[in-house]
């Protein structure tokens, strides 16, 4: 699975990422994390990434998402 982090939004609170998985491209908005004095925590919302990339693998491999013809 490979992530790329196309944005971060700080005031809404996301990232967009696109997530490359057999051959299939889905890109959604990821909620990130802020530390305790609510700046950006970028290893928190890595791992956080890492979580959703996780359940994008198995909604991929179970058909749920596919490609776009467009993309």
């Amino acid at each position: 699975m490979k992530t790329t982090i196309n944005s971060v939004d700080a005031i809404a609170g996301t990232a967009s990422v696109t997530f490359e998985h057999e051959g299939v491209t889905h890109t959604r908005d990821v909620n990130i994390c802020r530390t305790a004095k609510s700046k950006y925590d970028s290893a928190a919302t890595q791992a956080r990434i890492d979580d959703v990339a996780r359940g994008v693998a198995v909604k991929i491999a179970a058909g749920a998402i596919t490609s776009s013809p467009l993309e």
